[in-house]
Formats: C-alpha cells, structure tokens, sequence
C-alpha cells in the first residue's frame, strides 16, 4: 500500500533538495585569475648562464624561453602576480626596476610580486655589461606580462594537489677527500611535485597550472637556448592540455640533479617524468577527483629581508629576501631567495605543517639570485655548496626564524 506524507514534510523535503542543489551548483567564487606568457629568447648571440667554461656565445636556439604570469585577485581586491621564468635566476636589478614600475603603473605593491627563476643552464647570462640592451627589453617584457596578466583576471577556481617524481638526486657524495659533486642515491631529497590549478568556474575547464619541482635545470650545458627539463615538462603539459598555460616553480634545488645528464633526450625524458607527475596530481583521466584541495579564503602576502652574515671579515651582511603568500587557510608558499639547498623545503614543511592548517609550498631561486644558500649541516660538511659562500653557520635559524616570524 502507498502511504501518503503529510503536506508539511513533503514541503520541508523539498525545500532542503532545493536548498542543498543550490548550493552545489553555485559554489562560490572566490577568484579572479589571469594568465599570460611571452617569449623571452634572446634575438642576438649572447654568452650563456651558469658554466663558466662556455667562453663562446650561444650558437641557437633548441627551444623559446619564456616568461610567465599568474594574477590572482581575491573577492577584497586583495592581488599577487606570481611570474616564472625561464632564466638562471633573478639578479636584483630585474627585480629591483620590475618591481618598481609594476607598482607604479599598476599598483601592485612588492610584496605582492613573486619572481621566480628556473635556474636553467642554457640561457642568456643577461646581467652582463654586453646584455644590457636583452636585460632593458627583458624589463619591458616582464613589466608588460604583469600588466597584461591584470588586465585578463577572469572567475575561476582554485586547487591544490601534489604527486611525486624521482627525477633529482642528491649530488653530495661523502669521500675521504670530502663531499665531491657526484650523484648519490642516499642523499635527501624531495620529490613532492606541488600543483595549482586554474579551473573556469562554469564548465570546470582547465585553464592554467603551476607546478613545482626541487632540481637544478642542468641535463644540457651546450651552447643553445634551452629551458631543460623544466621547460620540456611545461611544453608536454601544455601539449597534452590544449588551451592551458603551465608555469614552473623551481623548489629548493640547489644541492639536487637531474641524472643521467649531457644529452638531450634525457632532458626530454625528465620533462617527460616531471609532466607525468603534474597529470597524476591532476588527477587525469580519473572519474571522480579526490584529492583536490580546493583553495578559498583571503588572500595575503608579505616580503622582508633578513641580514646573513658572512664568515669573512669586513664583509656587509646580505639583506636576503623572505616572502611568503596565504590563500586562506588552505596553501601557503614560502619563497626563498637563492639557490637554497633541499634541507630548507624539507625542514619548513615539517615544522609549519599542520592537520588543520594550509598545505606547505617552499620555493627557492625566488626574487633574488647571488649564490648559495647552504643549510648548517651542509656548511659544516662542506663541499661545493659551502664553499661558495663563506656564511657564518647561524644562517639557517635566521632564514626559518625569519618564516616564522612572517607567518605568525
């Protein structure tokens, strides 16, 4: 026999399928994104970045630098434009002059600027005496990318995944004769692969993804542009979504390499394996995502330096640069300048990780690029990363102290 509900609880049933509908389908949007790219390649003959035994100029070009902008707007207006590039890093004078017209034309304070660079070995050494006039339209360019990333910020969605690649591998191998730079299969390592994803908020369409890796860009040191793997990995992803724009976020890689190295098609393969990685996170082909955090909340971001001291006398502190970016309670990235050796990510995402709390994003070669940055274990062992920079030990505490401070 059919029973008949009341008409008061066929009422309220209605009213909550209504009420829990609505609010599935109109999940709420809390950005405004844009994205834009630009090629960065040099149109003359220039010395390259990052082995000093190249002596000769590039002779081509194997594959276009580029640089690349993310906008991200909150519902408060509140902004940060995140820009990656295919360089060996950012000296602090592109910071410096891009910094300041982007402020000036666009409003868009320092703090809300993130510059970070590939560290790749076959591109242009731009800050030198016979670069300026690549470093002046490289200024030009990036000024423009930011504003033209502004100008296009549309709704979208926001999440964050990560999976993994085994590509690096330590370099520092213990010897009777010290730490030699060798690949060594004990040493530590991180092979998270963090992503953020760019949706359209109507059809749930890819639109853009930033994905981060810690290893030196060094597969190839021949003397043609190149972004190695890293710039291959952007190109496959691209390739394999259509219409989407894929920025690279180099982690802190400076003691990690990629191997086997010195021949093109395994840079090619680690691009390859790290674009692999980015669609794992993406959760590719499966039917239901689960394990994408979506990104919500207020949008937040500080820059300050934080004086290093050096172990030779008479020499000035180095006023290094600590910035870090909170979207809500959901992702924080911490953005360290140099080339920062891997104990850093490690460290800092154990310690500011929490069950409750945003998931931990650390990048290195961000805003400025002037050498290393060795951990206290890694200055005490020695070794080429230590041996770069006469640091006095305390550097690491003053750098995480630094982040702490910044994030309470």
């Amino acid at each position: 026999m059919i029973k008949t509900l009341p008409s008061s609880l066929v009422l309220m049933l209605l009213t909550f399928c209504s009420i829990a509908v609505g609010d599935e389908a109109e999940t709420p949007v809390d950005w405004k994104i844009g994205v834009v790219s630009v090629k960065i390649t040099p149109e003359r003959r220039l010395h390259m970045a990052g082995y000093a035994g190249r002596k000769e100029p590039a002779e081509g070009t194997e594959q276009d630098l580029l640089g690349k902008a993310l906008a991200v707007e909150d519902r408060d207006g509140n902004r940060v434009v995140m820009v990656t590039l295919d360089l060996i890093g950012v000296v602090e004078q592109l910071r410096t002059d891009v910094a300041k017209q982007v402020e000036e034309k666009y409003k868009l304070p320092p703090h809300a600027l993130l510059m970070n660079a590939s560290h790749t070995h076959c591109g242009p050494a731009y800050g030198r005496d016979d670069a300026k006039d690549y470093f002046a339209t490289l200024t030009t360019k990036l000024v423009a990318l930011v504003g033209d990333a502004l100008e296009q910020r549309q709704p979208a969605h926001l999440s964050y995944s990560f999976a993994r690649c085994s590509v690096a591998m330590n370099r520092r191998t213990p010897s009777d004769d010290g730490f030699l730079n060798h690949p060594n299969p004990n040493g530590p390592v991180d092979h998270v692969v963090p992503v953020l994803s760019v949706r359209n908020p109507d059809d749930d369409a890819l639109r853009a993804v930033v994905f981060g890796y810690a290893c030196h860009n060094t597969t190839m040191g021949f003397r043609r542009w190149l972004g190695d793997y890293a710039g291959y990995a952007q190109e496959f992803v691209e390739k394999d979504h259509p219409g989407v724009t894929a920025l690279f976020m180099m982690g802190c890689g400076g003691d990690q390499n990629p191997y086997p190295r010195s021949e093109l098609k395994y840079a090619q393969m680690h691009g390859r394996s790290l674009a692999t990685a980015v669609a794992a996170a993406l959760e590719v082909n499966q039917r239901t995502r689960r394990h994408q955090r979506p990104v919500r909340g207020k949008l937040s971001s500080v820059l300050e330096t934080v004086d290093l001291e050096f172990a030779t006398p008479d020499r000035p502190d180095f006023a290094y640069p600590v910035q870090v970016i909170r979207f809500g309670n959901d992702l924080m990235l911490v953005a360290l300048g140099n080339e920062v050796v891997v104990d850093y990510a490690l460290r800092l995402k154990r310690e500011l990780t929490k069950p409750d709390g945003p998931a931990v994003w650390v990048a290195g070669y961000s805003n400025v690029y002037s050498g290393y940055i060795p951990s206290k274990r890694v200055l005490l062992e020695g070794g080429y990363e230590a041996r770069s920079r006469p640091w006095k030990p305390k550097l690491e505490e003053r750098i995480v102290g630094k982040v702490h401070e910044l994030i309470k």
